[in-house]
């Protein structure tokens, strides 16, 4: 039996190997007898030196690992520990701001639209998932014009500078976002392929129809997302926060163009320029039968479409509770709000044209701030009155109203 030692003496010429490998080269040697101890007593401190290096060694890489492991999944991406591409926009970078929906060349990107939509809602909102939605094209949007009176409102009326933080204005196109960008916090680019929308979109035009059921359906989207809201048109004036006077068993509430006295009467004249909408399933619902309705009734605005689907059927089926709003608190110039102690918006409607809506919403703001410089008892005792309308007026929206359309349709807007 071959009794020559492990390892040959370190005297020989042959050329030594790392510790590790001749201990890996000795241990599956055909040659070496099974009956002989691998670990002689010559040999025995260096092996468990070995083996105590590949110990540690291991432990390392296992540590590692399970670093890696814990940051990919503290990531919310699991089993990936790269930057994630999946809300990249067209332009293909991956650490741009969400919000931002321009792309390179000057457009605005399309993926992950949900993403950015829910990301700025996320970051308006108020504490029970509440946010304030306008929308905004570039005609709207230019300095010393609609957005600016609109703004100006919410500085000066009593209650609704705070409400700033939750409004989120929704840009119909390229400049207007940008103009959002920069005097606002949350801004949304929605911009609709092979339409545009930054000239003043005249009643009734088929871009102003369109852009008016873009709406619908982005309010659809709000709600599917769980968020509730107010909507609001920009040329609507905020004079004293209007929570207060929301109903709060209801659904769906919006303001009028004539109020008949009776929040629940369905003949009651509404206006989709302003109204608060409880996120559940019955408004959800309600949204998506409002919108696909327009192929019932082609060629009628949004609020049209609302005075005919109001009487039917699936509203009660749903269990939808409609409240309409009193015009003593949401006025408008079709029907002016009557005590300026009482008023929170105030809504430029009845008006055709966008000169004549910059003309009379700055006297209605110049009357406001006049209200407020007056002494507590002079406010309580004031019979004060609008000074408008003016320049708007329901004869001047009647002369461009279509002879075939209804004179219902004629006092909308």
């Amino acid at each position: 039996m071959n009794t020559a030692p492990l390892f040959r003496p370190q005297t020989t010429t042959r050329r030594k190997l790392p510790v590790p490998t001749r201990l890996l080269r000795t241990r599956f040697n055909p040659s070496f007898p099974a009956s002989t101890s691998m670990f002689s007593e010559s040999t025995f401190p260096r092996a468990v030196l070995v083996l105590v290096a590949i110990s540690i060694s291991a432990l390392i890489l296992y540590g590692a690992a399970d670093s890696l492991r814990f940051n990919s999944s503290s990531s919310g991406y699991p089993f990936n520990i790269f930057p994630s591409h999946r809300y990249s926009n067209n332009s293909g970078s991956s650490n741009s701001d969400p919000k931002l929906s321009i792309n390179d060349d000057d457009g605005v990107g399309v993926g992950g639209d949900d993403y950015k939509l829910e990301k700025v809602l996320k970051e308006a909102a108020m504490e029970d998932k509440t946010v304030i939605i306008a929308t905004l094209n570039e005609a709207w949007a230019a300095p010393n014009t609609i957005i600016d009176l609109f703004l100006e409102s919410f500085r000066t009326g009593q209650g609704t500078r705070r409400l700033l933080n939750h409004l989120v204005i929704v840009a119909l196109d390229r400049k207007a976002y940008r103009r959002c960008m920069e005097f606002h916090a949350h801004c949304f680019a929605l911009v609709t392929e092979g339409l545009d929308f930054h000239d003043e979109a005249y009643f009734m035009t088929p871009a102003y129809l369109e852009m008016m059921w873009r709406r619908i359906d982005l309010l659809r989207s709000v709600l599917q997302m769980g968020y509730n809201f107010v909507f609001t048109d920009a040329d609507i004036m905020w004079f004293r926060d209007p929570f207060p006077r929301f109903y709060l068993d209801a659904d769906f509430q919006i303001a009028c163009d004539h109020f008949l006295g009776n929040s629940s009467d369905v003949q009651n004249r509404p206006n989709g320029g302003f109204n608060y909408v409880k996120s559940n399933n019955r408004t959800i619902e309600f949204y998506k039968f409002w919108y696909s309705s327009r192929e019932t009734y082609p060629g009628y605005h949004d609020q049209d479409v609302l005075n005919f689907i109001k009487f039917d059927p699936f509203i009660e089926d749903l269990g939808l509770k409609m409240r309409f709003l009193d015009t003593a608190f949401f006025g408008g110039l079709c029907e002016p709000s009557k005590d300026l102690n009482l008023v929170c918006t105030m809504h430029a409607n009845c008006c055709y044209g966008l000169e004549s809506k910059l003309h009379d919403l700055r006297i209605m703001l110049q009357d406001w701030k006049f209200f407020l410089s007056l002494p507590p008892t002079l406010k309580r005792s004031s019979s004060m009155l609008w000074r408008v309308p003016q320049n708007c007026s329901l004869n001047s929206l009647r002369r461009y109203d279509s002879p075939e359309k209804s004179d219902q349709q004629s006092l909308q807007h």
